[in-house]
C-alpha cells in the first residue's frame, strides 16, 4: 500500500506492548503458532484501532524465545483488522501470521543481509492492479496488464522503501480485492496505509539479524481482543 503521510505517530509504552509481566511466558510462547521457524517477529498495537504499537524480533534458543530487539512501530491510519477480512484501499494493516518472501530497498542492503534482497531500480513496480496477473508482485518493468495508476513505483518512495521487507499477506494465492504491497519498510512522516514500518535503523538491524534457515516469520495483531497476538 502506499505509505504517504495519514496520521502522526503516538508514543506507546514499551512495557504494556513488548515486555511481558513478571513471571509471565515471552509473547511468542503465549502464541498458537510460530511459523515453525526459530526466528519470529512480532508486531503488535495496543488495540484494533491504534496506529502505533511496538515491534520485537525473537530468536528460539534452547528452547526458550529470547527478545533480540525491538522498536517503536507504525500501523495503518485506520488501524488493524482480520487479515481474511481485510478490503484493498482502506488503509488498513492486516492481523496474522505471515512469512517474508525477500526483502528490497532503494538503499544498498546492509553488511551481513543473508535474506534475498531485491535492488529497487527505475523500472520496478509493485502491482496493485486487481485486474492483472501480476496482481500483489513485484514487476521489473511493470506489464502492460497492469495500470500504473493501480501500482507502486517503487523507486518513487526513497525513504520509505530504503529498505523493506515483503510481508506474505494474500501473497502465494492472492485474492483480488484483498490486499497488495504489504511490507516492513522504514517509517514515513505518519501512519501507513497498511504496511508496519519501524525507524530506518530498526529496520536495518532486522535485516542483519533475520536468518533464512531459521524460516523467520512476522505475526501481526493486537495485545488483546479478537485480533489478540496469542490467538494466532
Amino acid at each position: 500500500m502506499r505509505p504517504g503521510v495519514v496520521a502522526t505517530l503516538v508514543s506507546v509504552s514499551f512495557l504494556a506492548l513488548g515486555a511481558a509481566p513478571c513471571g509471565e511466558p515471552p509473547l511468542p510462547a503465549r502464541m498458537r503458532d510460530t511459523g515453525g521457524g526459530t526466528q519470529l517477529i512480532t508486531a503488535r498495537a495496543p488495540r484494533a484501532d491504534a496506529t502505533s504499537g511496538t515491534v520485537t524480533w525473537w530468536d528460539l534458543r534452547d528452547g526458550q524465545w529470547v527478545e533480540a530487539g525491538s522498536a517503536p512501530a507504525r500501523f495503518g491510519a485506520r488501524g488493524l483488522v482480520e487479515g481474511a477480512a481485510r478490503t484493498q484501499g482502506t488503509n488498513t494493516t492486516p492481523t496474522g501470521l505471515y512469512d517474508l518472501p525477500f526483502a528490497f530497498g532503494t538503499q544498498a542492503a546492509p553488511a551481513g543481509t543473508r535474506v534475498l534482497y531485491r535492488p529497487v531500480h527505475e523500472d520496478s513496480w509493485w502491482c496493485q492492479d486487481n485486474g492483472s496477473l501480476s496482481y500483489n508482485r513485484w514487476t521489473e518493468p511493470r506489464p502492460a496488464d497492469c495500470r500504473a495508476t493501480e501500482s507502486e513505483h517503487l523507486i518513487a518512495y526513497g525513504r520509505q522503501y530504503a529498505h523493506a521487507v515483503v510481508i506474505g499477506f494474500n501473497y502465494r494465492r492472492p485474492v483480488p480485492g484483498r490486499g497488495a504491497g504489504i511490507f516492513l519498510h522504514v517509517n514515513g512522516p505518519g501512519a501507513t496505509a497498511g504496511c508496519v514500518s519501524v525507524p530506518q535503523d530498526a529496520m536495518r538491524r532486522i535485516l542483519t539479524w533475520a536468518d533464512p534457515s531459521r524460516r523467520p516469520h512476522i505475526a501481526i495483531g493486537t495485545a488483546s481482543g479478537s485480533t489478540a497476538l496469542t490467538r494466532y
